[in-house]
């Protein structure tokens, strides 16, 4: 019997077609950092193949970039004259943050929904099977369930299928979830040199990407605040950028259950992105601030509002990134107040934390 037989490993030779995705992912990182800055992006490619080689002779840095435009990733056709980007540059980064940072979920043949403990109307079948009642479609009766209820009932020679025979299978119930996720875009999110907008940033991609694949009857909607709050769409998330400014967690809490209201959804939720503390409110035309540690006003009437999302029964999970202790404290009463969940994270975890809460979320609030 020959044992195994061992030989250096020499790789395949690496296709053109892999150079270009090598390079579109690091490029779709640099639009990211930039917020859709493609000529900045651009001058930093150049710079990273300066200096490690990403290129070669047979493939450059120009052949790159009229790849990029041919397949329709780039493109000057805009009153500017400017390099942009395209929708399907827009919707291949969402794809790639959601195969980064949720690589870890399966493709599933459910059609889109969430699949909850209960059973009732649906619209893919279960492994529970029940007595038949009246309003039962055809496609539920099991067969051979059925005919053998008959058989015993009935016998064989004599053979009747009754009603009181039949038997189905349950269907899944189903359930839509409606999501407003906010994300923190204060001065302070680029603040002691730490870039925290841009893992922000792909967290909200990646999580928008999924809901389109797997959740489509979800709603997802999002909210961006700084000294205020306004909604952006998916396509503005590369381009998002933190601004000069406070954090007016009220005014974003305000629009957030607002939207929530005018969904019909009953499963409701909000997540939250942010590294500070809450330092704005807007009274009339002036803003409130206080960058100096918890302001007792602030901090109120920000508590006001997570204790009216709890009695609407809005969860609401915090994504903290910071370490300070009165700070923790702060998002722990918060938490409590509004009986949601808190997350005390660095940037690399915020990814699989939001995705698990997401999911669970939607076992929990069923009614």
């Amino acid at each position: 019997m020959k044992g195994f037989q061992f030989s250096q490993y020499v790789p395949p030779e690496q296709k053109e077609g892999n150079k270009f995705d090598h390079l579109l992912n690091i490029f779709q990182q640099l639009l990211l950092i930039t917020s859709g800055d493609v000529e900045q992006a651009m001058s930093w490619m150049n710079q990273l193949d300066r200096q490690y080689g990403l290129t070669d002779d047979k493939y450059g840095m120009g052949d790159f970039f009229q790849e990029l435009k041919d397949k329709g990733y780039l493109t000057e056709e805009n009153a500017e004259g400017q390099m942009k980007m395209t929708a399907k540059s827009e919707q291949t980064i969402r794809k790639s943050a959601l195969d980064e940072i949720f690589g870890k979920l399966k493709r599933s043949n459910a059609g889109g929904n969430h699949n909850t403990p209960y059973t009732g109307t649906g619209d893919e079948l279960s492994s529970d099977i029940r007595t038949y009642q009246f309003g039962d479609s055809l496609e539920q009766i099991s067969m051979t369930e059925s005919i053998r209820n008959a058989q015993i009932n009935s016998g064989v020679e004599d053979f009747t299928l009754m009603e009181r025979d039949l038997e189905v299978t349950q269907k899944e119930q189903k359930t839509q979830t409606s999501t407003v996720l906010m994300i923190d875009i204060s001065h302070s999110m680029i603040l002691y040199g730490e870039d925290r907008i841009t893992p922000a940033k792909k967290v909200a991609l990646a999580l928008v990407e999924l809901v389109k694949q797997k959740y489509p009857k979800d709603t997802l909607d999002i909210v961006v605040f700084g000294n205020d709050a306004w909604q952006i769409q998916a396509k503005d998330l590369p381009y998002l950028e933190v601004g000069p400014y406070h954090t007016n967690t009220v005014a974003g809490l305000e629009l957030a259950m607002d939207l929530l209201r005018r969904r019909k959804n009953k499963n409701k939720q909000i997540f939250m992105i942010t590294d500070g503390k809450p330092t704005c409110l807007k009274e009339g035309i002036k803003y409130y601030k206080n960058s100096f540690g918890l302001d007792r006003k602030v901090v109120s009437k920000t508590l006001t509002l997570a204790a009216q999302a709890r009695r609407l029964e809005i969860p609401i999970t915090t994504f903290m990134i910071a370490t300070d202790q009165y700070l923790k404290q702060f998002v722990q009463e918060f938490t409590k107040v509004n009986n949601g969940r808190a997350y005390y994270s660095g940037l690399q975890g915020l990814g699989n934390m939001m995705f698990e809460d997401f999911q669970r979320n939607r076992r929990k609030n069923i009614k």
